[in-house]
């Protein structure tokens, strides 16, 4: 189990009503309305869930290690990169599971070099980190 060696960022979020409730930070900078979906038999509705909350995390945190990686390499894409992650939940023998695709964008970058930098990333990333061996994470280069 990796244990960070010092803490640089510390936040907390609590979830009240489950998957149909909501979920908001101390600081108050995220308050969200959850709702769960109707493919798995919830009514749907105007909010988000935790598998999206997990999408918007990941990709943001991946990004920014494609960014680093990237930037320590002297790899400058054409223009914005971006990432999209695509999380999929379903049953398992016991419980749920998530899989995930991240989809990397560098413009400009020639395929050799932007799966080098991807990989870079993968290894730095702390939500990569967390789900290394814990669920399967696909990485296509677009």
């Amino acid at each position: 189990m990796m244990t960070p060696e010092k803490i640089l960022y510390e936040t907390e979020v609590t979830a009240t009503g489950g998957r149909d409730g909501k979920a908001a930070s101390a600081d108050g900078l995220l308050s969200v309305s959850l709702s769960l979906p109707k493919s798995m038999g919830g009514p749907g509705g105007e909010g988000t869930n935790p598998e999206q909350l997990f999408a918007a995390g990941y990709a943001a945190c991946f990004l920014g290690a494609v960014k680093l990686v990237a930037r320590t390499r002297k790899v400058v894409p054409s223009a914005e990169p971006s990432v999209t992650a695509k999380v999929a939940m379903g049953p398992v023998p016991v419980g749920y599971a998530l899989a995930v695709e991240l989809k990397i964008n560098l413009p400009g970058v020639e395929r050799p070099v932007a799966e080098e930098v991807v990989a870079g990333a993968h290894e730095r990333c702390p939500y990569s980190n967390a789900t290394r061996g814990n669920i399967a994470v696909k990485l296509t280069v677009v």
